[in-house]
């Protein structure tokens, strides 16, 4: 009878586990969100990111970025390369743990930047570079919400406070919606480390890629004017292996990417 009961409650355990309505910790949502937006194998990404102003676009940048994660730490390793215009194709950023770099090839020198420098309209290196914010952030619930997602589609989100659990995270304080039961992230707010808020970003069309399901699109909308919107559309995914040296920062005039 023992034995008996020690199974009935391992069943329930597992059952509660396989459970993605009823996380253990806000740390598990933000976890799961996490392995909705990337895969965990290496991999190549094209994105094309477009600054709107007042619904007419006026710039538009695209680039392809391979990402790693470190299984030391946990966090994306990230090479971005610029693909178009052509007046910075060859450029490049270089994301390895807090140091973000960037390269440009006609003077083979790398400088320091912030991950919050802005690439395109309100898209920062950041918001485009992979991330793992389980990592970068520590989480707290704030509660749940039914809130309206870029389609104006009613979502049940549980609502997540984001704080900067180090100098590898793009923000000090985000604010974060994760759907109930199947982890799309829908929406964050990100904010200053003054306590302004930045922007708002919408993740939408959610797409099948192999065995995932994961967001194609991001809109990001300046908070103090609405009529400035940048969205990033993320492309075609392949995975592919990625050598270490890529994420060192003296390689990279060696680095020859198509």
């Amino acid at each position: 009878m023992p034995c008996a009961m020690c199974k009935a409650a391992l069943l329930v355990v597992c059952l509660a586990a396989a459970n993605p309505a009823a996380p253990q910790s806000a740390r598990d949502i933000v976890v799961g969100a996490d392995h909705v937006r990337n895969p965990d194998r290496p991999f190549r990404v094209n994105a094309t990111v477009v600054e709107y102003r007042s619904g007419q676009p006026v710039d538009k940048n695209s680039f392809a970025v391979y990402s790693k994660v470190d299984p030391a730490t946990g966090q994306f390793r990230d090479v971005m390369v610029y693909m178009s215009p052509p007046r910075d194709a060859g450029k490049m950023l270089l994301l390895n743990g807090s140091n973000l770099w960037f390269y440009d090839p006609a003077s083979r020198q790398s400088v320091r930047i912030s991950p919050q420098q802005k690439l395109t309209g309100e898209a920062s290196a950041g918001d485009v570079l992979s991330e793992n914010l389980g990592v970068d952030y520590s989480a707290t619930m704030v509660g749940t919400d039914a809130i309206d997602d870029a389609a104006r589609q009613r979502r049940d989100c549980w609502h997540l406070e984001l704080a900067a659990a180090g100098d590898a995270a793009t923000y000090r304080r985000v604010e974060y919606w994760v759907e109930q039961g199947t982890y799309n992230p829908i929406k964050a707010k990100f904010y200053a480390d003054s306590g302004e808020l930045l922007k708002v970003l919408y993740y939408r069309n959610f797409v099948k890629r192999g065995d995932r399901v994961s967001p194609a699109q991001a809109v990001i909308i300046d908070a103090v004017n609405a009529a400035l919107v940048t969205v990033v559309d993320i492309g075609e995914l392949r995975f592919q292996e990625i050598p270490d040296s890529w994420f060192q920062r003296d390689y990279l005039p060696h680095l020859k990417l198509e």
